[in-house]
């Protein structure tokens, strides 16, 4: 169930007015964009209207601070944050593709957009924000990065945000594309939205949010996020490798494995049998 601030606020600006051929056109950059770089574009076409109201649904349009969004491509997300209510000055766009950028500017006046890597959020977003964003909307193709990658710029993303925001990421996936098996080593829990069947394909929204413990403390700032989680990673890597030879040891001393010449000495009576037999039968 979506909470109070989740409720679609009807009092805020009115819905940019694209017609239908700009549209079209958005359909044409996105496709040209995909062929050019499909590992970059991630999708053949922009995120459909139904898909982009989902996002916005978990955005709080009365909130204070920022509202970060990362791969608007040619601002789907953008036009249904704006609808919604969220003030256009507290919109900050990072987009890779200049082309897009070009568009993105002059499509919607008071936004501000930032060319840039969204996977290096601390140094592309330096000096753009006067406050922690409030949510950070995701449009990136996840599932093309591995799992490392991902993990880090959620990472980064937790080191950079308010303590209470949310980081919010679409996906054609059935699973979360953030793995789960690391949730607890990166400190965050999860919810998905109902799938969006109209969307084609149809998609599903995650939210993640750091832990309850620790959503209500201030975090210190770090500037190497993504490196001390890689730390964390490898420090726990390490204590499963220890505790796992610890297990295989205790397995052996349970074992009793007493090695011989050539078997266990606790199959010797059996071999010592096996050898008597075999000298009393008649040559």
């Amino acid at each position: 169930m979506l909470s109070q601030s989740s409720r679609p606020n009807h009092r805020g600006p009115a819905k940019p007015n694209i017609p239908i051929e700009a549209r079209l056109a958005d359909e044409a950059r996105f496709f040209r964009s995909w062929l050019d770089n499909p590992m970059i574009a991630g999708a053949v076409s922009p995120s459909g209207r139904f898909l982009a109201r989902m996002m916005a649904r978990y955005v709080d349009p009365l909130g204070v601070g920022p509202i970060v969004e990362l791969g608007p491509g040619t601002g789907a997300i953008t036009e249904a944050l704006l609808e919604r209510g969220v003030a256009p000055e507290r919109l900050v766009l990072v987009e890779f593709d200049p082309g897009f950028c070009k568009l993105l500017k002059r499509r919607f006046p008071g936004v501000r957009v930032v060319q840039g890597d969204a996977y290096h959020l601390t140094s592309t977003l330096a000096n753009q924000l006067e406050a922690p964003p409030a949510a950070i909307v995701s449009s990136l193709p996840l599932l093309m990065k591995p799992e490392m990658q991902r993990l880090a710029l959620l990472a980064d993303a937790f080191a950079f945000m308010a303590p209470d925001a949310c980081f919010i990421q679409f996906t054609y996936g059935p699973v979360s594309p953030m793995p789960r098996s690391h949730a607890a080593g990166l400190g965050f829990k999860t919810e998905a939205s109902p799938p969006v069947w109209l969307n084609l394909p149809p998609a599903r929204v995650w939210i993640y949010r750091r832990h309850g413990d620790d959503a209500g403390v201030p975090q210190q700032k770090s500037s190497r996020p993504a490196q001390e989680f890689f730390d964390r990673v490898r420090v726990g890597a390490e204590k499963m490798q220890v505790s796992l030879k610890k297990e295989i040891e205790g397995a052996r001393a349970r074992l009793q494995f007493k090695p011989g010449p050539t078997q266990p000495a606790r199959n010797r009576p059996i071999l010592d049998h096996l050898g008597a037999i075999r000298k009393s039968r008649p040559r």
